[in-house]
């Protein structure tokens, strides 16, 4: 199954994950002891998360380390930033209809 960064970012408890991993380097049991889920189902989580390429993973010994790779969430970011442009538009032109509308009832 082919995961992307969106996939990974829709469900809450990957986002919160990931807030967690931002700040620090974990473990799996790290990162379960945050939660009230089974080590079984966080693995489950960061490995989808691996899978679509925002987490990296650093084997020492038997522990596999978690961190974020932030070049991963470019496309996400790209698409939001889009988004945002479309969206800062449109509130700009409704407040200038606003701004008309209030100046009109003024000039009543």
């Amino acid at each position: 199954m082919r995961r992307d960064v969106f996939q990974a970012i829709a469900d809450p408890a990957r986002r919160e994950i990931l807030e967690l991993i931002a700040t620090n380097v974990l473990t799996v049991n790290q990162v379960a002891e945050n939660f009230n889920v089974s080590r079984q189902a966080v693995s489950k989580q960061l490995r989808i998360l691996k899978e679509c390429g925002l987490l990296k993973v650093d084997k020492k010994g038997r522990e596999k380390y978690y961190s974020i790779d932030p070049k991963s969430f470019i496309p996400a970011y790209l698409w939001i930033e889009k988004l945002q442009a479309q969206w800062e538009q449109r509130i700009d032109s409704f407040e200038e209809y606003l701004v008309k509308l209030k100046k009109e009832n003024h000039d009543k």
